[in-house]
């Protein structure tokens, strides 16, 4: 049975596109400025920001180069916000470590009167 609660997992092009706004406005500079630097169109861009295009590394390193950041910084805050916005990871092996060192409680009793 899947379990309903647990968070989807963000799509790795949402991150990117939320790092490259993050500087982007960091810098204080326009969709187009950045744009056109790349050598991309605004509607491409802002896409790409907004999560619903999946760009190429050559599109990605334009972009980089256009706001002065290495991709590699790009992809190592992606993965930062990647691991913040994840569920924590319980191994099986420290779960059962945990359950085995926990106190035993009694079962509950029931009384009853006639």
């Amino acid at each position: 049975m899947a379990d309903n609660t647990r968070r989807s997992r963000p799509l790795l092009r949402t991150l990117v596109g939320e790092v490259l706004r993050r500087h982007r406005l960091e810098q204080g500079r326009t969709l187009a400025e950045v744009a056109r630097e790349a050598c991309v169109s605004v509607q491409y861009l802002s896409e790409v920001e907004r999560g619903r295009k999946e760009p190429s590394s050559e599109i990605l390193a334009a972009v980089c180069d256009a706001l002065r950041i290495e991709l590699a910084d790009l992809l190592a805050e992606v993965g930062r916000d990647l691991v913040v916005d994840r569920a924590p990871v319980i191994r099986l092996e420290a779960a059962r470590l945990r359950r085995a060192q926990r106190p035993q409680r009694g079962g509950d009793v029931l009384l009853m009167a006639a």
